[in-house]
């Protein structure tokens, strides 16, 4: 495509050079640019692509986006522009002609909930006779086809790509997770989603974000950019957006009035039941996953559905069909007489989620094995061991994603607010080795609840990043217990 068709509607400051080109490709990663590509020089939270401009050119990039003018030699095309960020997502959307505009796009964006609504609604679209995209922290995927996901939402270029790979594909629609990173940062600019829905919000990301309302306000951009809004009215911050937009808009919920609402609710270690209400109708649901949450789920999922035309009877059979997600309240295969569940819980509203959960069904002890990750929000690290405390009958405080920090430091930082519930606690930084010990002193009916990591298969380290999944690890601990039994 030639450089002037890509500009198309671009506001830049200035040119250097002929618009004359052909690009064959786009980058921002220096390491991977082609013959005769465009390098968007970015700046990063760390680096900054300017600095590998030079880099870009000796690998043959023929055009270069950028904020700052950088020495390169050569007969080199020069973008100028106030936004590399902003910009790459409005040029990346021309070279791939606009994907979103092709199909019926669905953005979630909330603290808790994003994964499994988006795969709640996959399911129901599926059962409407659709073929659906899903892009997401777990996967991305077209129809039951797997690709790999390396953040919640893409950068803006990734994303136009697998929009475009999936509208090549025939689906009809894609449903996505929408972060608050990625609204801040442009990776979605220019895309104006048919439906946009707002699950929850609590204390999360102030490592990035400078307090809940910058938070609070990212979360909110995203229904500046989508024809209608679907917004969990019981919470306080569903209700602050919703009296700030405009846009058509369904409102669900349980204890508030809402369009569409749970009631007579039943909550069991195998699942929820609840009847759902709507303007036209109502059904009963039985949802194959335990927890409140499951509900709050299950009714942002059937909102969208029923703003799309789709009869109570498919929201049903989509939302039934579902029997779990990966790494969120994931009750184990373990074999064993006491129960272990995974889970991806990394904020305190997410844990205090599945341990009321757990705290609800157990029979035995709660054992909770948990910790928080290193280079991200330090005021949640108390926060979230107090209410591990309050939950459980014994805390197993560990490491999680230490990146760049001394997984002890990060521990010594959750341990006052565990000590404040007078909850026994054992202190294992290996993250393995406590898991083993989790395993090793649970009992008859208790519940093992394993937090933090859920659907990853790898822990991140101060010096390199290491195969991590405990799926594969609780098998094997599992495995070797049984063997010493039988000797």
């Amino acid at each position: 495509m030639k450089l002037i068709e890509l500009l198309e509607g671009i506001d830049y400051v200035k040119i250097e050079g002929t618009c004359n080109v052909d690009i064959e490709d786009m980058y921002y990663d220096s390491r991977r640019v082609t013959n005769g590509s465009l390098f968007f020089c970015i700046k990063g939270l760390t680096v900054d692509g300017h600095d590998f401009a030079p880099q870009a050119i000796d690998k043959g990039a023929k055009v270069l986006v950028l904020e700052r003018d950088v020495y390169v030699g050569g007969n080199i095309t020069k973008v100028f522009v106030k936004d590399s960020r902003m910009a790459m997502a409005y040029i990346s959307k021309n070279f791939y002609h606009d994907p979103a505009h092709d199909i019926a796009s669905i953005g979630i964006t909330g603290t808790n909930g994003k994964t499994s609504v988006t795969h709640l609604i996959k399911s129901i679209l599926e059962k409407a006779g659709q073929k659906v995209g899903l892009i997401g922290t777990i996967t991305n995927m077209i129809g039951e086809r797997r690709m790999p996901s390396e953040r919640t939402t893409p950068e803006s270029l990734d994303l136009q790509g697998i929009l475009r790979d999936m509208a090549d594909d025939g689906a009809d629609s894609i449903v996505m997770e929408v972060s608050s990173h990625s609204l801040s940062l442009g990776r979605v600019e220019g895309i104006m989603y048919d439906i946009g829905v707002f699950t929850n919000l609590s204390q999360d990301h102030l490592d990035f974000h400078a307090d809940m309302k910058e938070y609070r306000d990212a979360k909110a951009r995203l229904f500046d950019q989508c024809r209608t809004a679907v917004i969990n009215v019981d919470d306080e911050a569903g209700r602050w957006i919703m009296d700030k937009i405009t846009t058509q808009t369904y409102t669900y919920g349980i204890c508030k009035e809402a369009d569409i609402y749970a009631r007579e609710l039943e909550i069991t270690e195998r699942g929820v039941t609840f009847n759902l209400h709507t303007p036209h109708g109502d059904t009963g649901i039985n949802l194959g996953i335990p927890g409140i949450f499951s509900i709050y789920n299950a009714l942002a999922a059937a909102s969208v559905c029923y703003s799309l035309g789709i009869s109570l009877d498919i929201i049903a059979q989509g939302l039934e069909a579902v029997k779990g997600v990966d790494g969120r309240f994931e009750l184990l295969d373990t074999g064993t007489d006491y129960s272990v569940i995974l889970d991806y819980a990394h904020t305190p509203d997410g844990l205090e989620n599945i341990l009321r959960t757990a705290e609800g069904f157990a029979k035995g002890r709660v054992i909770t094995l948990f910790g928080c990750g290193g280079d991200r929000d330090h005021a949640k690290r108390p926060i979230m061991g107090e209410i591990a405390g309050k939950y459980s009958d014994h805390c197993i405080i560990t490491s999680d994603n230490p990146r760049s920090e001394e997984p002890m430091d990060i521990i010594m930082d959750i341990v006052p607010g565990v000590r404040k519930t007078n909850c026994p606690y054992t202190i294992i930084e290996n993250r393995r080795e406590a898991i083993e010990y989790a395993l090793a002193h649970a009992k008859k009916d208790d519940v093992v609840i394993l937090t933090g990591k859920g659907h990853e298969t790898y822990q991140i380290l101060k010096d390199k990043t290491i195969h991590f999944d405990e799926k594969e690890i609780v098998s094997e601990i599992l495995g070797k217990m049984r063997r010493e039994q039988n000797r």
